[in-house]
Order: structure tokens, then sequence, then C-alpha cells
């Protein structure tokens, strides 16, 4: 039986207190404004959407898995300045994932990883069902596999 999915964003009220600071304020929490020169380049994890080209992203530390386990982590996350919630579907794969190298983490409801591996994200799909056969696996991760960023969790639908 293929398991249902479903890829949540992070929510905008995360960052909108980032959104009025000045350079200086946002450089004593480690975050900066940037303007996006490529495309794809600067994955939104609010709107889980790729930055056009011009617009403003928010480049700030995130702390994606704030966990009482050996596997809690933090790291860079770009946000576009007008990102709105992606309203994901059941089994739809968001923009950000579909052309990268992604690593997908499986960790158990105590968060601890169960296993972990790279794929394309044209096979993210298939991926996902494979590592929710296993009935530990409570939510998974997705990672840019080569800077090793942050994307998203994914959960049983």
């Amino acid at each position: 039986m293929m398991t249902d999915f479903l890829v949540k964003p992070l929510e905008q009220a995360n960052f909108e207190q980032l959104f009025n600071k000045d350079e200086q304020q946002l450089a004593q929490l480690n975050a900066k404004w940037l303007v996006a020169d490529a495309k794809p380049g600067y994955p939104c994890r609010v709107s889980l959407q790729e930055a056009e080209v011009g617009e403003r992203v928010l480049l700030v530390p995130f702390n994606y898995h704030d966990v009482n386990s050996p596997y809690q982590a933090s790291g860079p996350i770009f946000v576009r300045e007008n990102a709105q919630v992606a309203e994901m579907k059941v089994n739809q794969i968001p923009e950000i994932l579909a052309e990268r190298l992604l690593s997908v983490r499986a960790y158990s409801q105590d968060s601890m990883m169960l296993n972990a591996t790279t794929v394309q994200g044209k096979a993210l799909t298939n991926t996902i069902r494979d590592l929710f056969e296993n009935s530990e696996v409570s939510y998974l991760q997705i990672h840019n596999a080569n800077p090793g960023c942050f994307n998203c969790n994914v959960y049983r639908a």
C-alpha cells in the first residue's frame, strides 16, 4: 500500500518580526537581506518556491530541528520578502525540490535518525514512500544534499 504524505513549509510567522529590522539589527541576529541573482538559487522555505531574480530574500539562521535529541540542528535558510505560505496538496512535491540533489532523513517519534539517503528530486516521491514503509518513521526532513541546507519536513497524510 502506498503511503500518502504531506510536505510542510515553515510558517511565515517565524520570520515576520525580522522583516522590519534594519541591517544593523539583522546583523546582531546573524541575518541579512540579499537580492536573488539566479534562479534557481534562493529557495524559500515558506512559499517552497524559488525567488525570482531581483527579489529580496532574507538569509537567516533557523533552528529547524528543535528537539530533545542528539539530532537537534539549525542552519541557514532563505525566506522571500513577500512569501505566502505554500498550500501543499497531499503527495505534492514543491518546486524547490523537483530539480535538486536532496538528502532525505527519516526520524522516529523521539527524533532519532533511523535512515538517510540522497536522491534526485525527480525520484523524491518514491523515496518518501519507501522511507515511510518503516512504521517506526514518524517524519522526514529534506535538505539540499551539497550545501546541506534544510528545506522542509514531510509527514504521513
